[in-house]
């Protein structure tokens, strides 16, 4: 026991309470930055250590690969060699392919990859047209239904108490697509994504010798982010137990943000009445965080705090206070923002360490021209795995050759080069090169720099790599690289990291700045439900909390330089911001903001239809009602806007965006009132382009002589 003992070491109370409680089942709410990869890893390593659990008999459940890979290294480091950590996904696919031919006499279907060919084949043949953002609501709401145990048949009558749409489409229209979906995928013997629970569910319930076999093989289990877990995945994890109880669950519902995809925090907050007995312990020391992040976080989720939310303690010392800043428009806040990362980065902190998070991908666009206009490195990062690109797999594929064809580049280049990395590094940029990597960056963004930037993390990687192993040669890298793609250990890019609240969940940075935070996206304009707002502050929260030493709050009055001021900050700030922050006027309130929205309800010029969505508002009536557009009157606009922006030197819509331009173009101004009346043209631009806009107005509609 004294080997065991010594893995309780360095562990706070809390911890050492989760390390300890091997028997029955376990719940441990671990709010964020808590440690509780420490403390899950710990209870296993000691359980195994002290000779309660068999490592082989251990089976630890996470969300991501990533997650998985981590629990891997820390359980091998810790001793518990032989433990197996999966994800659901992971666990539940390999557990189909070895049991499916045994229980149904043939092999499982064949994975597909992507839903989008196979749903634009069941659209076509429902008669029906969907574009290709059209087939990805649709693949997300088809995801839903069936994590959710939702059938087709059912669809049409649960969707709507579920509150699920999609845009353009009802639920009796969505229903016969998910059918036609399911018959399609059956007549080409595929499976997706979701099947792959299905069908592990399906064997285990069907064949009582399968669901002992595997009932034999794990008798420990672990799941972590308990709080995102599905129906379907509650249901698979009941199955696996069979009515046992050596379950510990971890998770924080305060980091509940995947409702959308039918995860609930009830099936963690629940768990102690679905499993009487179950002994409880609270995670609350923060050991990422300093203070002022802390109490950030803390007064956020203030109306949840006791009930789905835990009271984070700090234990890190003062560091700067958090600043909330807003600015005119957008541009400024972009411009703001990359000259604050500008200093961090002169003052000594890794571009690498510091990240922009935003509400939606489409908010990048500013902060990335700004970015760039300062020459600062950043990264644009969604939710694929770097091991998963196009471009990774084929620049590993190639290394793998070059290593086995051992054709002396290696060695040809390490005599010209004399430094330590010289060797390997050459060898790998002699092969990425042949992909089109250079040491000089692309210009552009989109695709090409995405490219770029996953073949410079390998020369990254290639370069850290021969440092810390300098004999180390071509073949010897590329087993490094496919051990950490089996780890799904990713390299971090070089450059400030550009990415939604939602991909920030699980990372961590020094540096954070929340950009975009008013009204209208944090909480998002279309969170129309309580629950809806409720998940908005648990992803701000979420966003609070990635942030180690210092945090940086911003948003914006307007989108564009000269638009209409009328945005103030998120209605969750609220307690955070002196009373010279707010906006004048009722708007500092939630009741106040409400009324001047309803105040400014537009309405359609043609038809008189409230309007909504914010490009019918710039239009001033509905996309579907008849337009007076001058096709002339835009031709000329579109110059002129042209020659503006490049004189100023700022993007064309920070002149005009389209809508505004289309809106000129039908209602053709005459007069200053005229304009006032445009959406989008407030005080600022008018004095600025008046002038030159009823100049255009005039000379290609002349008014009529008078009499």
């Amino acid at each position: 026991m004294a080997d065991a003992d010594r893995l309780l070491e360095g562990l706070d109370p809390e911890q050492r309470e989760v390390a300890t409680l091997l028997e029955g089942p376990v719940k441990v709410l671990a709010g964020a930055g808590t440690g509780k990869t420490r403390a899950i890893t710990h209870r296993i390593a000691y359980g195994v250590a002290s000779g309660v659990m068999v490592p082989t008999e251990v089976l630890a459940v996470t969300f991501t690969t990533r997650a998985a890979g981590e629990l891997r290294q820390r359980l091998a480091r810790l001793g518990a060699v032989g433990v197996q950590a999966r994800t659901f996904h992971s666990a539940a696919l390999r557990q189909a392919r070895y049991f499916w031919p045994q229980v149904y006499d043939a092999e499982l279907p064949r994975l597909v990859s992507s839903k989008l060919g196979l749903l634009g084949e069941a659209v076509g043949h429902s008669r029906l047209k969907a574009s290709q953002s059209d087939l990805r609501d649709l693949a997300g709401e088809i995801e839903w239904a069936k994590v959710s145990n939702v059938r087709p048949d059912d669809y049409e009558k649960l969707a709507p108490d579920a509150a699920r749409a999609v845009d353009g489409y009802d639920a009796a229209t969505v229903a016969k697509i998910y059918e036609s979906y399911e018959d399609v995928k059956r007549s080409r013997q595929r499976i997706d994504m979701e099947d792959v629970l299905l069908c592990a569910a399906a064997v285990l319930s069907g064949d009582e010798r399968v669901a002992a076999a595997v009932r034999r093989q794990y008798r420990w289990f672990v799941v972590d982010e308990f709080q995102d877990v599905s129906p379907i995945q509650c249901a698979l994890l009941d199955l696996w137990l069979g009515g046992r109880d050596e379950l510990c669950v971890v998770g924080d519902p305060a980091q509940t943000i995947y409702s959308f995809a039918g995860a609930s925090a009830e099936h963690l907050l629940g768990f102690g009445r679905r499993h009487p007995g179950t002994s409880s312990v609270t995670l609350m020391r923060n050991y990422r965080s300093t203070p002022e992040v802390i109490s950030t976080a803390n007064t956020v989720m203030g109306p949840q705090l006791g009930k789905s939310a835990v009271q984070l303690m700090a234990v890190r010392q003062p560091g700067p206070a958090v600043s909330f800043t807003g600015h005119a428009d957008e541009v400024s806040e972009a411009a703001a923002v990359a000259k604050a990362i500008s200093a961090a980065i002169s003052a000594g902190t890794a571009a690498a360490d510091i990240a922009v998070l935003f509400r939606i991908n489409a908010q990048s666009e500013s902060f990335e021209e700004a970015l760039a206009d300062q020459s600062i490195p950043f990264v644009v990062r969604g939710a694929e795995r770097f091991f998963d690109r196009g471009e990774v797999k084929q620049a590993i594929t190639l290394l793998r050759g070059a290593a086995r064809a051992d054709d002396g580049v290696a060695a040809a280049e390490a005599a010209t080069d004399p430094s330590p990395a010289g060797g390997l590094v050459a060898s790998v940029t002699h092969v990425l090169a042949a992909m089109g990597w250079s040491a000089t960056p692309p210009v552009g963004r989109g695709s090409v720099r995405d490219r770029w930037e996953s073949l410079q993390a390998l020369v990254a990687v290639a370069a850290e790599t021969a440092t810390s192993h300098p004999a180390l040669d071509l073949g010897g890298f590329v087993a490094e690289l496919e051990r950490r793609a089996a780890a799904q250990h990713a390299p971090l890019g070089d450059g400030v990291t550009l990415t939604t609240l939602h991909s920030a969940k699980g990372l961590e940075w020094q540096i954070v700045f929340l950009v975009g935070m008013h009204e209208g996206m944090m909480p998002i304009v279309y969170a129309d439900t309580a629950a809806a707002v409720d998940e908005e502050r648990r992803l701000l929260y979420v966003g609070v909390t990635r942030a180690a030493d210092r945090l940086s709050v911003t948003w914006s009055a307007a989108r564009t330089p000269g638009g209409r001021g009328s945005r103030g900050p998120s209605r969750f700030l609220d307690g955070l911001l002196a009373e010279r922050q707010r906006p004048a006027g009722p708007s500092g309130s939630a009741a106040g903001r409400r009324r001047t929205r309803a105040a400014k309800m537009a309405s359609c010029r043609v038809c008189s239809r409230p309007l909504t969505d914010p490009r019918e508002r710039k239009l001033g009536r509905c996309a579907d009602c008849p337009s007076s557009y001058d096709e002339g009157l835009y031709e000329a606009l579109r110059g002129w806007r042209k020659d503006r922006a490049g004189e100023e030197k700022v993007p064309a819509y920070c002149v005009f965006t389209d809508a505004t331009m289309t809106a000129l173009a039908e209602t053709q101004p005459r007069d200053v009132a005229g304009l006032v009346r445009v959406p989008g043209i407030g005080p600022t631009k008018i004095d600025k382009y008046g002038q030159d806009i009823l100049a255009l107005c005039a000379a290609n509609h002349p008014a009529p002589d008078r009499l």
